[in-house]
């Protein structure tokens, strides 16, 4: 983990590997996605309903990635689950990343139904992102998921009901 310059209050630019690696581990389904042969795939085949969602979606998106790898906090080390803050949002995290492989699972198997697609393959990623950012005092990170996790859902519930599910 490296820091270059200071970007405001205690946090940094610099770049945390893990954080791209912790991105890849959350994209596991899309990479297995090929291995199954699903009857129907409402999540790859949704209609496009608000241009401006979508394109709000993709920057909220990327942008959870790129502060995930390249926002450091001014204390933090390349890794650590020490004190209690960082132990209990760190669990979050992985609990999260457990349920979204869960609802994968489900999906996978042809439990598609609204709940599953929107509780466990919309909300945890973005989620995900938001206890990532607590678990390291990334705030700029924190306040992007929450702001992707809206809009990702709203814009996903809006595909969906194009889609009569």
């Amino acid at each position: 983990m490296v820091r270059w310059f200071k970007l405001f209050g205690n946090q940094y630019l610099g770049f945390w590997v893990v954080g791209l690696v912790l991105f890849a581990v959350q994209e596991i389904p899309y990479m297995l996605m090929p291995l199954f042969r699903l009857d129907s795939n409402a999540i790859m085949n949704m209609p496009e309903t608000s241009v401006t969602l979508d394109r709000f979606e993709k920057i909220f998106g990327s942008l959870c990635i790129a502060m995930m790898a390249f926002v450091i906090h001014k204390n933090a080390v390349f890794f650590s689950v020490a004190n209690g803050r960082e132990r209990l949002f760190f669990t979050v995290a992985v609990v999260i990343l457990l349920a979204n492989f869960f609802g994968w699972a489900l999906y996978f198997t042809g439990h598609q139904s609204i709940f599953v697609m929107m509780f466990f393959i919309v909300t945890m990623p973005p989620l995900y992102y938001v206890a990532i950012g607590l678990w390291r005092q990334n705030t700029p990170l924190a306040v992007t998921g929450a702001v992707f996790l809206a809009v990702h859902f709203f814009h996903v519930v809006g595909n969906l009901k194009e889609m009569r599910l």
